[in-house]
């Protein structure tokens, strides 16, 4: 007799506990980066506690007087709140932009080479700067914009011009950190819209030489159509880092004198965290920050399923 469906489903399905017990090595791999994960994410978020109190170290989290939102309340009435804020958002802005229009054109540019060891040779100098920290970047960035001694200025100087003060000068700064930004990653970008290239089929550019097309139509009608679910994919889950304009860079490279259009909420957080030692305020800031971009990225998800199909499970 042919048995009937469930008892072949039961049959044909080994069970969830002898499944997991099979692939427990891949399990057990897991467990260290869970462990780091616990330790240094999840087990720090209580200390979140203290956005809702006047926190003292001495006194700790019990015994810290309870005010509710009155650290919210104080920190949307400082002077400077709102201008932080746009800083972050129009410094994450423009480096998204960037970090998605540039990096296309220099894989499609890079796509075009036909001898490999030119094009291995530029790809290797392009990818250099993202494996340096900004601690090196933006010492050699003070030395090359530097007014005196830089070869920026120096050049600058040689057409007859005055020099310029890249990192003292409020209005250009922004742009600055956008370019430097741009410089230390846009050749690591590329790794993800080159692998795009070679998902395209072949046979569709040699469709394109029979009927006559340009290489400029090439691109035009192939390589950027095939190209348009990473791209999407990428600027869709970039959304989520609209609130964090790089810490570690505006860190390394501002001063007092740019805090006008320099500032973002990472660096207003340490000086009141850090220098200020006012933890409660601090804490309601970074928990602003934090409650804002779990929103962005639970959009940018969203956006990534509709239009590029991207799902996490």
């Amino acid at each position: 007799m042919k048995p009937a469906s469930g008892a072949s489903r039961m049959t044909l399905r080994p069970s969830s506990a002898r499944s997991m017990y099979a692939q427990w090595p891949l399990y057990a791999m897991i467990v260290p980066g869970a462990i780091l994960l616990i330790i240094y994410h999840y087990l720090p978020m209580l200390g979140f506690v203290m956005a809702f109190q006047n926190f003292k170290p001495t006194l700790g989290f019990f015994d810290s007087k309870w005010v509710g939102l009155d650290n919210f309340v104080y920190i949307m009435n400082l002077p400077n709140i709102y201008q932080v804020i746009w800083n972050t958002f129009y410094i994450s802005i423009m480096k998204v932009v960037a970090g998605q229009v540039f990096p296309i054109l220099v894989a499609l540019l890079l796509n075009e080479i036909r001898i490999n060891i030119v094009k291995r040779s530029i790809q290797t100098l392009i990818y250099l700067p993202h494996f340096l920290s900004w601690i090196i970047l933006g010492g050699i960035l003070i030395e090359i914009l530097s007014p005196s001694r830089g070869i920026v200025n120096q050049i600058i100087q040689a057409f007859g011009y005055n020099p310029v003060f890249f990192l003292g000068n409020a209005d250009i700064f922004p742009y600055v950190l956008v370019v430097s930004d741009l410089w230390k990653e846009f050749g690591f970008s590329t790794i993800v819209y080159l692998a795009a290239l070679t998902s395209i089929n072949p046979h569709l550019y040699e469709a394109a030489v029979v009927d006559g097309a340009s290489r400029m139509r090439q691109i035009w009608h192939i390589t950027l159509p095939g190209m348009t679910p990473v791209i999407v994919l990428v600027a869709t889950l970039s959304l989520g880092n609209i609130l964090s304009a790089g810490f570690d860079q505006v860190f390394n490279l501002y001063n007092s004198s740019v805090y006008e259009t320099g500032d973002i909420i990472d660096t207003l957080v340490y000086r009141m965290g850090i220098e200020q030692v006012k933890y409660s305020l601090a804490t309601a800031i970074g928990l602003f920050k934090s409650v804002i971009g779990f929103l962005l990225i639970a959009i940018s998800y969203s956006l990534a399923y509709r239009f590029a199909n991207y799902r996490i499970f």
